[in-house]
Formats: C-alpha cells, structure tokens, sequence
C-alpha cells in the first residue's frame, strides 16, 4: 500500500499561517469573552488582596503553574506582595510558606487538580482567604472557593481543543487585570515601580540622580576668568571632558568652553595666544541640579544639542559636571 504523497513546501507553509491565523482569532475571542465572565467575584478578590497583610500566595499546576508563577511575579513587581507555591511541593513542606491571613489565588481550568485539592483542607485551617481562578464554576476547587474568578473559554486554540492554549491565554489576562486593579487601587506610580525595578532601564531613568553620575572635586576642569586660553587648554587636555568651567574665588559658575568652542575661534582666527578664558567663555551655560533626575540632564543635552551641563547645589554653586559619556556608561540614554 502506497502512501499519500508529502505535501509541498508551499502547502506547508500556507497551512501554517492558516493555523496561526485561526489562533490568533480563537485566543481574541477568549479573551473579549472574559469581561462578561466577570462580575462581584473580581471586585471582591481585588478588594481582599488588597486589605491582605501578608501575601498572595499563587498555586497552579502544570501550564496554570507556569502561569501562576508569571501572575505572582507581575503582582510583585506593580506593588502586591506575591510568590508562587508549587502545590505539590506544599503537601511536602513548603505549606509553611503560607501563613494565617493570606491570600490564596489558586488556578485550575479544570478546578479538579489532585494535588491542589489535596492542600484545600490546610488552607482553610490556616485561615487563608481562597480565591478560585478556573474555567469550572462547578468544580471541586469553586466549591472551596471564597470567591471565583472565572477564566472559561469556549474552544481551546489546539486544533485537538485538547491542549491548553486559548484557556492559558485567558488564565494570563485575567491575571493581568488583577495586578492592574490592584495597583490602581494602590495609586501605584511609575517611581514606586522603578524601586522594584533597580536594575532596568526604568529603574535606571527614574532612580539614578544627577549627583550619582557627575564628575567632581578634583576631576573638574576649574579656571579662572584671568586663566590665559592656552593654559585653559592644558586643562581640558589633561581633564579629558572636552570642556573647562569658568568660575570665581567663590567657586561661582561664570561660564563654560568646550572644544566646539576651541573650534569656532580657531574657524574665527582668533590669536588664542593672547586671549584669557573670560575673554572667550560661554556666559550663559547650561545647568542642572545635583539632586534632579539623570534623564533630566539627558533631556536637557538633547534638546539643546549639546554634550555636557554643569552641575550646581541649592545654592547655586558649581558641584560638578555631567558628561553624555557618564550617561551612556551608566545606560540613562
């Protein structure tokens, strides 16, 4: 018996995109059908998550684990102290994890898991407030259940409607909505959100300060408006910051030259030899505060087409200097 012959390249392909698109489509009308799936079990959930003292603790297993575990991981970082509990490991031990007060928010499609249905006893000893993230209002784990949230779908997106996907999907949103909710309901701000975020390229905009970057003390290129040109140059050469800072005996800002400037005299034909720094100096340069925001200075250089600001304290004094090189190494621009 001869078997059919292999489908082309081209037809493979086609019914690949075919599968992605009816995906794509089943998954959309997942999750447009989970608003009218909602009702005073989601605002109740939200409302005992937030009045929690301790945690919300997240179970799930297998694919509604790992998304538990993405959940509890977004709940944490918008302001909801969260972590995920493998509910196996719990009936081993790490039960312990949770304590009286918690917030349980455990998730199953089919609300029929052995193994978190094994820990529901437990919970309810402890105290926890039990909230049920399933596809089955009538399943074992929404009996338990002091609220049900209610993550159903009609078709799974596995042409088998066997594999978990479009319910996976729905489970991740709902999550979502949860955590956006909640911080909502927190008055969580973009700072609070970089404080959890030290190492990322918000936490870096919005944590890092000016004072953190500048060079200062010694490193600044400091002259006098009495400095003769040459020897200013002397002094950026051996400073490296392509600029010197003008000031008086009082360590006041009077101006700054940079090495467009250099430039701009030569292209000029000034004699340099004869000229002191205040002759030639910017008087009006661009300043920012010690105690302001790096981007600030970022922004700042941008708009003005320009590579460094002087830095000065509350009063107006000149502390240092933010180079564009100090913002590229610590990753602000």
């Amino acid at each position: 018996m001869s078997l059919p012959p292999a489908p082309s390249a081209s037809a493979q392909a086609q019914r690949a995109l075919q599968l992605a698109a009816q995906t794509f489509e089943i998954e959309a009308r997942a999750l447009l059908g989970l608003a009218a799936r909602q009702g005073d079990g989601f605002a109740a959930a939200v409302s005992a998550m937030l009045a929690c003292r301790g945690r919300v603790i997240v179970m799930g297993m297998g694919k509604s684990g790992h998304v538990g575990r993405k959940i509890a991981a977004t709940l944490a970082s918008t302001g909801t102290p969260a972590f995920f509990v493998h509910p196996a490991e719990a009936s081993h031990g790490d039960l312990g994890m949770v304590q009286p007060g918690d917030v349980v928010l455990a998730i199953s499609n089919s609300g029929e898991s052995d193994e978190l249905a094994a820990v529901l006893p437990a919970l309810r000893r402890l105290g926890t407030t039990l909230v049920a993230m399933t596809g089955k209002p009538d399943s074992t784990l929404a009996r338990h259940a002091d609220q049900v949230l209610s993550c159903a779908v009609d078709q799974e997106a596995c042409p088998l409607n066997l594999a978990p996907t479009a319910s996976t999907t729905a489970q991740m949103a709902l999550g979502d909505a949860l955590a956006v909710a909640l911080l909502d309901a927190r008055g969580f701000k973009a700072e609070d959100f970089a404080r959890s975020h030290p190492g990322g390229a918000l936490g870096r905009k919005l944590l890092v300060l000016v004072s953190d970057l500048m060079v200062q003390g010694d490193a600044l290129p400091l002259v006098q408006a009495t400095t003769p040109v040459i020897d200013m140059m002397r002094t950026m050469s051996a400073k490296g910051l392509g600029a010197a800072l003008v000031v008086d005996g009082d360590g006041r800002l009077q101006g700054i030259f940079t090495d467009g400037d250099l430039r701009r005299q030569v292209e000029r034909g000034a004699d340099l030899r004869t000229l002191t720094a205040g002759a030639v100096l910017h008087p009006r340069p661009k300043t920012v505060a010690a105690d302001a925001l790096a981007v600030e200075g970022a922004e700042l250089m941008e708009q003005h087409r320009i590579t460094s600001v002087a830095v000065l304290d509350a009063d107006q004094r000149l502390v240092g200097l933010l180079t564009i090189g100090d913002l590229m190494r610590a990753k602000v621009v």
